[in-house]
């Protein structure tokens, strides 16, 4: 079974902006046993609402049986910083005030998140990293790692992602922001504040991550005879409720936030100049149907990165798809794993050859 377990980073820890937290704590899950050679390393980065219990959102890659067995792998998940499912967030909280953070939280990039998994990775002893994989924000996460670390990640599995966050994506994350700024409660300093809010921005964020097929499939009303209280209408509403029991504002907004900032090129030269020197073996995957992270980004870090292989996975469910269609997503990760034995034999039979 997955075990669950939380890191103490007791020293002061500086951001991008400059803010300083006096610490923090990650939460994080592992599941399988280490090797001896400590080769058989996965670390999966998740996605915006998500938990470091990969279990629970993408349950069919890992299990017994499955492509990620934990009698022969060893997988590790961190819920990020300034999440809500244990790691230090605007809930917690501020040693130094002996008040919960709320508003008063500083502003995260995937730079800040991604330095705060790689201290965890230290605290576990981990040199090397077989495996990188994220979808989404975590793709994002997983993408800055490897810049960060190039000597750590072997291979990158970077799913439903981008090198720079988009103008389309920002502008729906923001468009989010101004339903949770809309709710009266967001001015005030309680774990509910902008809760009401936050309804309405999953209502939003539902539009760009499933696509019309998705609506037009599930949501279509039979007969001809309806004129209000459409199906459709009801599952909007019923999205914002679920996300609202789990999740909260703050953390909502400032990982919205992270996402928009997102920007390999930053501080690098530009991106073209930053994937050129991403050295991890990469498998770039994306989804025809995706709107929020259209497949025009996962080809243009194929393109940029050497060597590196792509796979587009078919489906109704848009960006979402990267969690529905496991069974194209796990069969791209197996072709990737025997392209690289099929190359090592080819070398060989050079080297015998000559």
């Amino acid at each position: 079974m997955p075990e669950h377990h939380v890191f103490h980073y007791q020293q002061e820890f500086q951001l991008e902006s400059g803010a300083v937290l006096p610490g923090f704590q990650l939460t994080y899950t592992t599941y399988g046993t280490l090797n001896q050679q400590r080769s058989n390393v996965v670390w999966v980065c998740h996605a915006l609402t998500g938990s470091s219990d990969f279990t629970d959102w993408w349950c069919d890659l890992f299990g017994e049986g499955k492509l990620y067995d934990p009698r022969e792998w060893f997988v590790v998940s961190a819920n990020t910083l300034g999440g809500c499912y244990g790691s230090t967030g605007p809930l917690s909280v501020n040693p130094r005030t002996l008040q919960p953070y709320f508003h008063t939280f500083p502003q995260l990039t995937n730079h800040d998140i991604v330095r705060a998994f790689d201290l965890l990775r230290e605290e576990l002893g981990l040199k090397q990293v077989h495996t990188l994989l994220g979808g989404s924000l975590g793709g994002q996460q997983a993408l800055e790692w490897v810049l960060q670390k190039p000597a750590v990640f072997e291979r990158l599995v970077h799913v439903a992602s981008n090198a720079r966050h988009s103008p389309w994506g920002i502008a729906f994350n923001e468009s989010q922001r101004m339903a949770i700024r809309q709710d009266p409660t967001w001015a005030s300093s309680t774990p509910e504040a902008g809760r009401e809010g936050l309804k309405t921005a999953r209502s939003i964020a539902m539009l760009s991550y499933r696509h019309y097929n998705t609506y037009n499939e599930a949501q279509q009303e039979p007969g001809h005879s309806i004129t209000d209280n459409f199906r459709a209408s009801s599952y909007q509403v019923y999205q914002g409720e679920k996300l609202a029991q789990r999740f909260n504002a703050y953390t909502y907004w400032l990982l919205s936030k992270a996402m928009d900032s997102h920007n390999v090129g930053r501080g690098r030269g530009g991106l073209e100049r930053a994937l050129a020197h991403v050295k991890a073996r990469c498998l770039f995957v994306g989804v025809d149907t995706d709107l929020l992270f259209p497949v025009e980004e996962q080809y243009f870090l194929h393109a940029q990165v050497s060597g590196s292989a792509f796979h587009l996975i078919r489906s109704n469910y848009g960006h979402d798809g990267f969690l529905v269609e496991v069974d194209q997503l796990e069969n791209a990760i197996q072709q990737f794993y025997k392209s690289e034995i099929l190359t090592e034999e080819e070398l060989n039979y050079e080297k015998q050859e000559r």
